[in-house]
């Protein structure tokens, strides 16, 4: 239970990444809050984590913006008193068109919306 009595903070926790490893928090003990901008996957997943046992809770909000990432904060802070742990899980390249496209192949709009996906979303959180 190596994450007995922590609480973690999970971006992308709907699927993916993010929601293996709300998974594995949970499992060892931890309180887990999934954010995520699709509702009824992070529904999905919150309950689906909670009947193992675990504490879990989602938050619908989208990782790039800065007013819904600090109000996440704010409850998850409000609600458990502080965040131990932070998982970044938001990016990759589903954001464009072409997310197999070779970097040679990209837009500059591509480029510049793949930086902000998988960048902006960590620094805000």
């Amino acid at each position: 239970m190596r994450f007995d009595g922590k609480v973690a903070l999970i971006t992308a926790a709907a699927s993916g990444i993010g929601r293996a490893t709300a998974g594995i928090i949970g499992a060892e003990g931890g309180t887990v809050v999934l954010v995520d901008t699709a509702a009824d996957r992070l529904e999905r997943a919150a309950a689906e984590i909670k009947l193992s046992g675990a504490k879990a809770h989602g938050q619908c909000a989208d990782a790039l913006d800065p007013k819904q990432v600090g109000r996440v904060v704010e409850e998850t802070v409000g609600d458990f008193g502080r965040i131990d742990i932070l998982v970044n899980a938001v990016g990759g390249s589903t954001i464009i068109d072409r997310p197999a496209a070779t970097v040679d192949e990209l837009t500059l709009d591509d480029w510049q919306r793949l930086i902000a996906f998988n960048l902006e979303g960590t620094f805000l959180f």
